[in-house]
């Protein structure tokens, strides 16, 4: 499976606009035959005036053919892409591989944070991803992870994970305890020392999203 994360950055007062493009016509049309939706959110903390969606497909052969596909859906080229296009004003694409494939938090109602980190070059990545692993267990006591990703294209050399709370009161419990586990401790006496920039993203889930 491959993975495709798209950013887009819009006018300020327009994420409502865009959400509900997304929702209703860019559902309408695409379903899942053009790709698999598995979530779609808008920042809440972090850099504003952004959705964030995600889509997987088989290969990156059926990626290029599904996009060809939908390029030539008039629906898509004729009402889809010209209500969106005056709202834009930045995209970024990463293509990435999965270590953990998106699983859906037990109970709806969560905010996501999604963190990406760029790992040093020569080797970092891999050295931070198999101490992370490692420890990730230890970690999930205390929250579930939604998924943990690689990028392949887009920004190189970096890994972004998302996790889902009930609620901001809830992140900060459970990033407190696990603080205080020796084992998450001791990890994150090394697992930084692998990294060059952590940025983090709080985001919240579009009507439309399959991870709520």
């Amino acid at each position: 499976m491959i993975y495709e994360l798209r950013t887009y950055t819009v006018k300020p007062g327009t994420l409502g606009d865009m959400i509900k493009a997304a929702s209703t016509i860019s559902r309408e049309i695409r379903k899942d035959d053009y790709g698999k939706l598995e979530g779609y959110w808008s920042t809440e903390i972090g850099p504003l005036n952004q959705v964030l969606h995600m889509w997987s497909y088989n290969s990156f052969d059926e990626r290029t053919k599904m996009r060809a596909e939908l390029a030539k859906n008039p629906r898509w080229t004729g009402e889809y892409v010209p209500l969106i296009r005056p709202l834009l004003v930045r995209q970024e694409v990463r293509l990435m591989n999965a270590v953990r494939p998106p699983v859906a938090p037990a109970s709806t109602g969560n905010v996501y944070e999604l963190r990406n980190y760029r790992a040093k070059a020569a080797g970092g990545l891999k050295q931070w991803l198999d101490a992370f692993t490692g420890v990730l267990p230890e970690r999930e006591k205390y929250s579930k992870i939604v998924g943990l990703w690689t990028t392949e294209a887009g920004q190189p050399n970096e890994a972004c994970h998302i996790w889902a709370y009930p609620s901001l009161n809830a992140r900060a419990e459970a990033r407190g305890n696990a603080m205080k586990d020796p084992a998450w401790q001791e990890f994150l006496g090394k697992g930084p020392g692998f990294l060059e920039e952590m940025h983090s993203t709080i985001m919240l889930p579009a009507p439309h999203s399959p991870l709520q």
